[in-house]
């Protein structure tokens, strides 16, 4: 009997040819994946590397100098070259070498071009931080990065740095390539002025002194600055190149080059002490140009000192150059040397910045008024907080009604009050707006709702972390005159709102470029910008701004004020109706400007009165009159229709409609012409009940040419600079709440009223001029305290006034060689008022105000040495 076969019960097992060709397989692939990967490692570097840049001696040993361009290509400046003094490794004191080495690249003297310890470190904060977030750039790098390539952080550029070290260390020596780096390094600039650059003008420029007596404090100091030139700048943040220049003793502790005495005595030495700077000269559009350098680095990280950028800007060097001339005026314009102004003007379509005013007497990368500053806006809020999220979000019209209660709280119970503490009940918003009224404000931001109007605010560039009802008239901390040019400018360019900015393009040194122009975003509706646009119109023609209208300008703006509190008031003596910021922001179709001006700190006797708080709007009239196309037009959108002068959105539901109600016209016009002070004075009558809700609009022209329309809550005005020839032409209109009334015309014909009489008294015996009456003149004429800040531009005042280039007929020096604005006018007295029938001669004009003209007018009233400008 056949046994049975038990092997067929075992379990089968490989053979050992059969495992060893598996594993041939694994390791075959294996090497297939890693050749592959090498290949593909080799192929993408030098795909990566193939447009590097040739080292290039001159670059590597030449400062790289950035060129900046105006809006039309034409370069401005060229910086980067203008403080640098070489030296040779030779010269550079072991203290220096032994700063920058333990502090920028301890190894420098190990690897060959590139740290890979370093780089590791490096890769392990990219992963976490996101690439870019920390470098691991060696000396070499350094050199390379700054005199070939650009800053941008990129794959390509950092493996073209790697390789670009490798190379700069095969053809040169450590002592070499440590000398170019310390010719090259940037040290900000100083206490303002040019750059500086290389260790040796850096110690001439903080020290004083030569750099063979540079000392170990002043060794660390420099070498801290390195990592962040303009933050730890010891002139401008003392205590932060402290706290840096203190790190740097450490590191050189740490790594054994000086000793623990060493690091004690040079700690205890305070900055003050140790640094000397002397300001420098800044250089033409200074201000302008330090924006630029924020904006560059802030935007790509490239420093444009160093990398020998190419940037297109926005500027208009005009428009600059008027900014300049503006932040330059004396104290005849400014009441003091304290008192500072930041401005900006913008291109209101495209939100390119035109022009700085950084402030008076700004030095190079200090404090910019215009930039910096976070002031309360005071009631310039309003159309971007109250009535444009309104408009926008509960459709009102232009004629809503709104209460502007004498009794009015705000949602916790705490009262608030208009300025005057008076209420005038309902009214259209457009008027609440136009009187710059709080109570109908900070009732439209409690109908709208917080989170509305933080959201419309948000869209337009002011960012606000939390809001509160009394934000509703600017009650907080705070805005910048940028932020609200950039705001405004969307109520005037359709709705579109686009960040303002200085810079559109910028080429780095090879030859990439890298645009920064801004998107565009639809902040609004186009009606809720332009029906707050016709609002503003009227701010400017017959409400709070009047001061800062230039005749033939399709212009909207909106002033704003804000106040001390009472512990402040208390503390420094100030009178209760003291202003603390005066604003203004004005716009047209072509240009935005926005105006801050105050005190940066509290003094005693340092506040904004009646005169001063005027100034913003002086600086915004005259830098449109300078800037702005006068042929330019708001144009109505589709999407509004208007019913007896207000605006409604078409399709949405009508809120309130002015029903027309006779307004009483001003009555008993009376018109006078005095040749002494060249003025006509304008008497009417009016109902004294009426008169406290009542504004005058008083309109004119000379000769044919328009003036400045007055807005006066009084009945009575005058019109200066008025010569024997003249014809005017007056109309007077009351306005109030509820409409405008009938306009009254009447008109002085002074054509065949030629005084011969050089006394210039109408042939009175009484020399004063006065015709005998010596009560009938203006008594504000001749008081030194109602004088007009705007007219102290040293030969700018009103030809008329006394200027030596001025009217000779007029009688009156009062004006002076240098326009003084407290000396407005002459203290003798007008003649008798004649009455005036409607139809025949007289004129008006606002008392102690000079109108401005258009320039390059050639209107005899601006054919003054005045540089074709009146200010006033």
């Amino acid at each position: 009997m056949e046994k049975p076969n038990n092997n067929n019960h075992k379990p089968k097992s490989s053979s050992p040819k059969k495992r060893e060709g598996l594993w041939k397989r694994i390791t075959l692939t294996i090497l297939t994946i890693a050749v592959v990967c090498i290949l593909a490692g080799i192929g993408t570097f030098y795909y990566l590397v193939s447009d590097a840049p040739k080292l290039d001696p001159k670059k590597l040993q030449d400062p790289l100098s950035s060129k900046i361009l105006d809006k039309d290509g034409n370069v401005i400046a060229e910086v980067g070259t203008e403080q640098r003094t070489k030296v040779t490794y030779n010269q550079i004191p072991k203290v220096v070498e032994n700063a920058f080495i333990d502090t920028e690249d301890v190894r420098f003297y190990q690897h060959k071009g590139v740290d890979v310890r370093r780089i590791f470190g490096a890769i392990l904060a990219n992963v976490t931080g996101g690439f870019g977030s920390e470098g691991g750039s060696t000396i070499t790098q350094q050199v390379v990065k700054n005199s070939l390539l650009s800053s941008k952080k990129t794959i390509r550029r950092k493996v073209q740095e790697w390789y670009l070290a490798f190379q700069l260390e095969q053809k040169y020596s450590k002592q070499q390539i440590l000398e170019m780096y310390l010719n090259k390094v940037y040290f900000s600039n100083g206490a303002g002025g040019p750059g500086v650059y290389g260790i040796a003008k850096a110690c001439q420029t903080y020290f004083n002194k030569d750099l063979k007596d540079i000392t170990l404090p002043e060794a660390a100091m420099l070498a801290g600055m390195v990592q962040s030139p303009n933050n730890y700048n010891p002139a401008t943040h003392p205590q932060a190149a402290e706290n840096r220049r203190n790190i740097v003793l450490g590191q050189m502790l740490k790594y054994g080059s000086i000793t623990q005495e060493q690091f004690d005595k040079a700690k205890a030495i305070p900055m003050k002490s140790l640094v000397h700077v002397q300001p420098q000269e800044s250089q033409p559009y200074q201000a302008f140009i330090d924006e630029v350098v924020k904006e560059v680095k802030q935007e790509t990280g490239a420093d444009i000192y160093t990398e020998g950028l190419t940037v297109q800007t926005t500027l208009d060097p005009k428009a600059q150059k008027e900014a300049d001339d503006i932040t330059n005026r004396g104290n005849g314009f400014y009441p003091n040397d304290d008192f500072q102004a930041g401005f900006t003007l913008t291109d209101t379509k495209t939100g390119e910045i035109r022009a700085i005013g950084a402030g008076r007497n700004a030095a190079k990368g200090g404090f910019n008024y215009a930039t910096d500053i976070q002031r309360q806006p005071g009631s310039s809020i309003k159309p971007i907080l109250d009535y444009g999220p309104a408009i926008q979000y509960l459709k009102w019209s232009t004629f809503h009604q709104i209460d502007d209660s004498s009794n009015f709280h705000y949602s916790d119970g705490t009262p608030v009050n208009n300025w005057d503490k008076k209420g005038y009940g309902q009214m259209s918003i457009r008027y609440a707006l136009e009187q710059s009224r709080n109570i109908p404000a900070i009732e439209t931001l409690q109908q709208v709702g917080l989170e509305n109007a933080r959201g419309f605010a948000d869209g337009l560039g002011i960012h606000l972390n939390h809001i509160y009802e009394s934000y509703a008239i600017g009650g907080f901390d705070g805005v910048s005159p940028l932020q609200m040019a950039g705001a405004y400018a969307a109520f005037g360019n359709g709705g579109v709102y686009i960040k303002p900015h200085a810079v559109t393009k910028v080429t780095f040194q090879d030859g990439t470029e890298q645009d920064l122009t801004p998107k565009p975003k639809q902040a609004m509706s186009d009606y809720t910008a332009y029906m707050i646009t016709d609002m503003l119109r009227g701010v400017v023609k017959s409400g709070t701004g009047t001061k800062a209208r230039v005749p033939g300008l399709d212009m909207a703006g909106k002033t704003g004020t804000t106040n001390y509190d009472q512990a402040t008031l208390a503390k420094f003596g100030f009178p209760s109706n003291a202003t603390h910021d005066s604003w203004f922001v004005g716009y047209t179709p072509d240009v935005t400007v926005s105006v801050w001006t105050g005190y940066p700190i509290n003094k005693t006797g340092e506040y904004l009165g009646k005169n001063s708080s005027n100034i913003a709007k002086y600086i915004a009239r005259d830098m449109l009159a300078a800037t702005a196309d006068y042929n330019s037009r708001f144009k109505q959108p589709s999407s509004v229709y208007e019913n007896n002068g207000e605006l409604y959105i078409k399709g949405e539901k009508v809120d309130n409609v002015p029903t027309p109600k006779t307004i009483k016209a001003p009555s008993q016009v009376t018109t006078s012409f005095n040749p002494v002070t060249s003025n006509i004075d304008l008497t009417w009558n009016y109902p004294a009940d009426l008169l406290p809700s009542t504004t005058f609009e008083v309109a004119y022209d000379v000769n044919g040419q328009k003036a400045t329309p007055l807005s006066i809550k009084d009945t009575q005005a005058s019109i200066p600079s008025i010569m024997p020839g003249d014809k005017v032409n007056i109309s007077i209109t009351a306005i109030t709440a509820d409409g405008r009334s009938s306009t009254v015309k009447v008109s002085v014909n002074l054509s065949n009223n030629v005084n011969p009489n050089p006394n210039g008294n109408n042939g009175n015996p009484n020399p004063n001029g006065n015709n005998g009456n010596p009560n009938t003149g203006n008594p504000n004429n001749g008081n030194p305290n109602t004088g007009d800040p705007s007219t102290g531009k040293p030969n700018t005042g009103n030809p008329n006034d006394g200027n030596p280039n001025g009217n000779p007929n007029n009688g009156n020096n009062s004006g002076g060689k240098n326009g003084n604005p407290n000396n407005n006018g002459n203290p003798s007295t007008n003649p008798p008022s004649q009455p005036v029938k409607p139809g025949n001669s007289g004129t008006t004009g606002l008392k102690n105000q000079t109108s401005y003209i258009k320039p390059n007018s050639q209107n005899r009233l601006n054919n003054s040495n005045s540089n074709n400008k009146i200010v006033a």
